[in-house]
């Protein structure tokens, strides 16, 4: 088995340098070359993950005269956000985003009693052309910048503080990579971004690294990566079904990575952090919601420390995939849960909004 398997993005130009792609020290460098004291660098990032502001000309405890340059050196804009909609009275938002190089891509905000979860893009598009998923078949345009990535939790962190968000004035406690993209096929972005959102602040957003949920098709060197990180993130599989001849056709990635292969990574990843793997299902009607392969799924994964998050197909328009009946996914419930294997359905917010991921920037397009 090679040691990883790169997929690469189309060539285009790159994304402005921001404070979010460097590490405190490249920041400083930054701030000396410009002929500045290098705790400018602490002070900008103190401004950016801790108070949210990314506009230098707010920022009073810098020189009038360096606000501009510093600014442009380190806080370009990076999104404009197109657009919110909002359903749930409110509680679910989803931004479409537009990049400098005018790419499109998606976040979902959502706020329930007890937290506030954080949907983020990894890519613009996404390569694992997946037949039921509108980014899957949008294809890949590019892998956004660590900033670009960071920089979608920062602007919906600002904006919850604000209390432009139903429910008045918030924090993030959950961020989780399931929006446009394959996490682990942008690997090392994705990696610095989890730094920058859990690393304490000055140096990132504080946010626990228990609150963060990584998501992946099944990339098996990736996810042998992520082990040796000995991080605390929770990992969670795009599973979709329990035998390989439906999964080819479902995840096509599967040819390259069998179902026994991608569960026993994510056994390896479990025993060595300690944390319960989500395995993400979604129920697709007369596809893979038959209670036969409940059943295989729930022996797959008997006695493992895992979950499995039941997913209600949102549909694409004019797509033939849809939802699975009432009844079963019931009983699709029942069967895992007679393997003693936890189950939870999850909660359809944002349907009315094209809430499947892609579906908002493929209208826009």
């Amino acid at each position: 088995m090679p040691a990883e398997l790169t997929f690469v993005a189309p060539r285009r130009a790159k994304p402005p340098r921001h404070l979010a792609d460097l590490s405190p020290d490249e920041r400083a460098e930054v701030v000396r070359e410009l002929g500045e004291k290098p705790f400018r660098a602490k002070q900008l990032a103190q401004h950016y993950f801790g108070s949210l502001v990314s506009d230098t000309s707010a920022m009073t405890d810098l020189p009038a005269s360096s606000r501009e340059r510093l600014g442009e050196a380190l806080l370009p804009t990076l999104l404009t956000p197109v657009r919110h909609i909002t359903c749930d009275n409110g509680m679910t938002r989803k931004t479409l985003w537009k990049a400098f190089d005018g790419v499109l891509f998606e976040s979902v905000l959502m706020r329930y009693p007890d937290r506030v979860t954080l949907c983020i893009s990894s890519q613009a598009g996404c390569g694992m052309n997946c037949p039921f998923c509108a980014t899957g078949q949008a294809g890949l345009t590019r892998n956004l910048s660590t900033g670009e990535i960071i920089d979608q939790v920062v602007a919906s962190a600002r904006d919850l503080a604000n209390g432009e968000v139903a429910g008045g004035p918030g924090r993030i406690s959950n961020i989780v990579f399931m929006g446009m993209g394959e996490p682990m096929a942008n690997y090392k972005r994705v990696l610095q971004s989890v730094r920058r959102i859990t690393d304490p602040v000055p140096n990132g957003l504080g946010i626990s690294q228990r609150g963060v949920t990584v998501s992946t098709v099944g990339l098996v060197p990736a996810i042998n990566k992520l082990i040796d990180e000995r991080m605390q993130v929770r990992l969670a599989i795009s599973l979709h079904a329990p035998d390989d001849e439906l999964r080819d056709e479902l995840v096509p990635i599967n040819t390259r990575w069998k179902v026994d292969e991608v569960l026993d990574a994510a056994w390896r990843y479990a025993g060595t952090t300690g944390r319960r793997v989500s395995i993400e299902y979604a129920l697709i009607k007369d596809i893979n919601d038959q209670a036969w392969r409940a059943d295989l799924l729930g022996k797959l994964l008997k006695g493992h420390l895992v979950h499995v998050n039941l997913i209600p197909l949102n549909p694409t328009p004019g797509s033939k995939w849809t939802a699975s009946r009432p009844e079963d996914e019931r009983e699709f419930v029942r069967r895992l849960e007679s393997h003693g294997v936890a189950v939870t359905v999850r909660d359809t917010r944002g349907q009315e909004i094209d809430g499947a991921c892609g579906q908002l920037a493929a209208a826009e397009n």
